[in-house]
């Protein structure tokens, strides 16, 4: 081989290996069929056209808001009660068959509202029941089967280091297809501005507002069907798993793997503190993001103006996704400070009540937060995790935030009911009232969380931090298709695998 070498010649094994990677070597990842189709799910999935009118749609419908407070529980519990099975599931039976079966439910779900006759109570409420818990079910089988879908697509082809430019890509596109439906969702929503704009062509149609409100709701059904032929497409990255005749073989299996991926999580500290640590900014940031039409009125801004504004802070999604990726190349600690930090500037200046646009930085600052929540969590999480329980991880992430989001929206009524007392307050002031209470919570949690880390790991954080000064002192980095053990007896990290590009994970 020396010889041969010498000689300027390569052998002829080396040429055939370089002649199979070298289409890899440049090619984007987009290029990867798979993941057109995971961003083209996503995008079909998650971007409903009644979204900005999606509390008065069920008022519209007849029914009350004590049924839109059930219906919207009823959504909540089947979604933690389905998560970690289902992505127990998807490790099993494949990640495709969940997350086909979660866009024709999806279909069914909004077809079945399309299509329900008015003017029977019980029918329309029985439809809206069931609407939502299928709804809540698609939402649980494609959360982690078709992120950990993609992701393995992308490691099958030797381009894992490429996921935060994917997930990158999805917040764009996804901010722009938000911007879109928040403004189109609304204006097919009313029929006078449907008379106005036929009326512009010489046309004098009266539409009838019960026919008016569904029509946000058929352009989602067009989408979920796209959503549908989406997951279609998508192929399993690797060798199917086994199938088995006996369902309760399968269930067994499941079960099995949900207990092992929770023993992994408890394990391995780098991944309870992602989930925790995401857990912690995305409850925080939800719950001020679902009350952002009570804080718009307090601030003193028209509602006319409500789904413009809603439509501006959607366009800053395309701008943080170019930002984003910068971030992987920090340590996790210094990206927790920064999302902190920014949390408690924008709940901060949402106590002060800053009027008009000035107002309007806080929702800036604590959308921010949440989009980089999600971004960083997925980054750091499909690192550290292998393929073969990936999907069930992230179902175990999926539910730490929604129990986390539940267990704070109880408190918060609880102090607003406190806040209220017995004597009769406008809401908006006691929203007001409630907003300081935030703010020394997001406090407390964001120091008490570090100082809990470090009191619980103690000298096993610092062999963990030692042993990535080390990597990055070598030229290594923990990538995306490492699976890294920091749970061994001596309390330090195993192995990490060599670098292929930026570092993505420090600290």
């Amino acid at each position: 081989m020396a010889e041969t070498c010498r000689s300027g010649i390569l052998p002829s094994s080396w040429l055939r290996q370089y002649l199979e990677i070298a289409p890899r070597l440049n090619a984007s990842p987009f290029a990867i069929p798979n993941i057109r189709r995971f961003l083209a799910f996503r995008l079909l999935f998650g971007v409903r056209f009644y979204y900005p009118v999606f509390a008065v749609l069920f008022l519209d419908f007849g029914l009350t808001v004590g049924q839109f407070a059930v219906l919207n529980a009823v959504w909540a519990a089947t979604i933690v009660c389905c998560e970690i099975p289902s992505g127990a599931l998807a490790d099993v039976v494949g990640r495709r068959t969940l997350v086909v079966t979660a866009g024709v439910l999806m279909v069914v779900e909004i077809a079945l509202l399309c299509f329900v006759p008015l003017g029977h109570p019980d029918w329309v409420f029985a439809a809206f029941l069931l609407n939502r818990i299928l709804s809540g079910l698609a939402e649980a089988l494609a959360s982690g089967a078709d992120e950990a879908l993609a992701y393995d697509s992308l490691k099958a082809q030797g381009r894992a280091a490429d996921w935060p430019q994917v997930l990158a890509t999805l917040m764009r596109w996804n901010s722009l297809a938000f911007v879109v439906a928040l403004a189109l969702g609304a204006f097919v929503y009313d029929a006078v501005a449907w008379q106005r704009l036929l009326g512009v062509f010489g046309w004098k149609v009266t539409l009838d507002p019960h026919t008016t409100m569904r029509f946000p709701l058929y352009l989602t059904l067009v989408t979920a069907i796209g959503a549908g032929w989406a997951a279609l497409g998508m192929v399993e990255p690797g060798e199917r798993p086994a199938q088995s005749a006996r369902l309760l073989t399968t269930v067994g299996h499941a079960w099995r793997k949900t207990l092992d991926a929770g023993r992994w999580i408890l394990a391995t500290p780098l991944a309870w503190i992602v989930i925790a640590s995401g857990m912690l900014f995305d409850h925080l940031a939800r719950l001020f993001v679902t009350l952002n039409s009570t804080y718009f009125r307090l601030i003193g801004l028209p509602e006319a103006s409500f789904g413009l504004i809603g439509a501006g802070i959607a366009l800053l999604g395309v701008g943080i996704a170019r930002l984003a990726p910068a971030l992987t190349r920090h340590s996790p600690r210094s990206n927790f400070a920064l999302l902190a930090t920014l949390c408690l500037v924008g709940l901060a200046g949402a106590a002060l009540v800053l009027p008009f646009g000035l107002g309007l930085l806080p929702v800036a600052l604590i959308h921010t937060v949440l989009l980089l929540t999600g971004y960083l969590v997925s980054h750091y999480l499909n690192a550290i995790t292998d393929s073969a329980q990936r999907a069930t991880v992230l179902s175990f992430k999926g539910l730490a935030f929604n129990l986390g989001y539940g267990a704070l929206g109880i408190l918060y009524a609880m102090l607003l009911a406190l806040l209220r007392g017995s004597t009769p307050m406008r809401e908006e002031l006691v929203f007001q009232a409630s907003l300081p209470w935030l703010l020394g919570y997001g406090i407390v949690i964001f120091l008490l969380f570090p100082a809990g880390i470090r009191f619980q790991l103690g000298k096993r954080l610092q062999d963990i931090h030692r042993f990535t000064n080390k990597a990055d002192d070598a030229g290594v980095a923990v990538q995306a298709e490492t699976s890294l053990d920091l749970h061994d007896e001596s309390g330090t990290a195993e192995k990490a695998a060599p670098r292929h590009g930026r570092k993505s994970l420090r600290n």
